[in-house]
C-alpha cells in the first residue's frame, strides 16, 4: 500500500473525535496539577498552607502560558490550578479542543518542571461558553472555591500543627461551619480577613498597555511608542467588583 493510500486509511483513528469549538463561544481551560499534594508538601516539602516560592511558580507558569501562542486575555491561578480566557477571535488550531488541551497541558508541565527543578505535571479541560455571562460566573465559581479553600487550609495545617494526624484533623473539620473555621482561626491567633488576599482570593494575569520611552537619532528627540506588557494582580478584588473586573477584559 503506498504512502499516500496508508496515511489517508490510518489518519482517521487519530481525528474521529476531534471537536472543535464553535465561532462565537467563549473557551476557558483550566490546568490542574497532578499529583501536586504529594509533591509539594511530601517531595519538596514547600511550607503550608501557602508558599510564597511555589505561588512564584505558578504566576511564572501562567505567564509563559500567555505567551505561548494563545490568544489569551486572562489567566486565573489558585493553589495549584490554572485558568485560561481566550479572546473571542483566537482561532489558533482551529479551535480543536484536542490540540489545545494537549499543548496547554505540556506547556505547563515543561515549565513548572524546569522552575521546580523536578517533574510536575499538569492536565487541561476545555470549558465552552456561550456569553460573558458565563464566563463572570466561571470566574467567580473559581474565586468562591479559591476563598473555601484558604478557609479549609488554614484550619487544616492549624490542627496539624496541634499534632492531630491527617485523618483526625479532616475529621474535625467535616463537622464545622464557616464561623466555627472563623473560631478556630481567631483561637491561633490568626484573623482570616487579614491575611494576604492572593492566599483567599486567587490571582490574576492580564495584558496592560504603557508607554515605552526610546530615542530618535534623527530627530534627537525622546520618543514614545505603545507597549503590552503583563499585569500580576494578587489583590483581585471579589465578588460583584470581580464580576465588573472580568466584564471590563471582555469590554463588556
Amino acid at each position: 500500500m503506498k504512502f499516500d493510500e496508508l496515511d489517508t486509511k490510518m489518519r482517521v483513528f487519530e481525528t474521529a473525535h476531534d471537536y472543535c469549538v464553535l465561532p462565537g463561544i467563549y473557551i476557558v481551560a483550566r490546568l490542574d496539577g497532578r499529583g501536586f499534594t504529594k509533591l509539594t508538601k511530601e517531595v519538596h516539602k514547600f511550607k503550608a498552607p501557602y508558599d510564597e516560592r511555589f505561588r512564584d511558580y505558578m504566576l511564572d507558569t501562567v505567564e509563559h502560558l500567555m505567551n505561548s501562542g494563545f490568544d489569551i486575555i486572562y489567566g486565573y491561578t489558585q493553589s495549584d490550578e490554572i485558568s485560561l480566557l481566550f479572546s473571542l477571535e483566537d482561532e489558533t488550531f482551529n479551535r480543536k479542543t484536542r490540540k489545545i488541551n494537549s499543548v496547554l497541558a505540556g506547556e505547563a508541565s515543561a515549565k513548572f518542571s524546569l522552575l521546580l527543578g523536578d517533574m510536575g505535571c499538569f492536565d487541561c479541560r476545555i470549558s465552552q461558553l456561550a456569553n460573558i455571562q458565563q464566563v463572570i460566573d466561571y470566574f467567580r465559581w473559581r474565586q468562591q472555591d479559591a476563598h473555601r479553600n484558604s478557609l479549609n487550609s488554614h484550619c487544616y495545617w492549624c490542627l496539624r500543627g496541634d499534632g492531630e494526624t491527617a485523618r483526625k484533623a479532616t475529621s474535625i473539620m467535616d463537622g464545622l461551619s464557616v464561623a466555627d473555621k472563623n473560631e478556630l482561626l481567631f483561637q491561633h491567633g490568626i484573623n482570616f480577613n487579614e491575611l494576604p488576599n492572593w492566599q483567599k482570593r486567587g490571582m490574576g494575569l492580564y495584558w496592560e498597555e504603557y508607554k515605552k520611552e526610546g530615542y530618535n537619532p534623527v530627530k534627537e528627540e525622546t520618543v514614545f511608542t505603545m507597549r503590552r506588557r503583563i499585569k500580576r494582580e494578587l489583590d483581585l478584588p471579589m465578588k460583584d467588583d470581580y464580576s465588573g473586573f472580568i466584564g471590563k477584559l471582555l469590554g463588556y
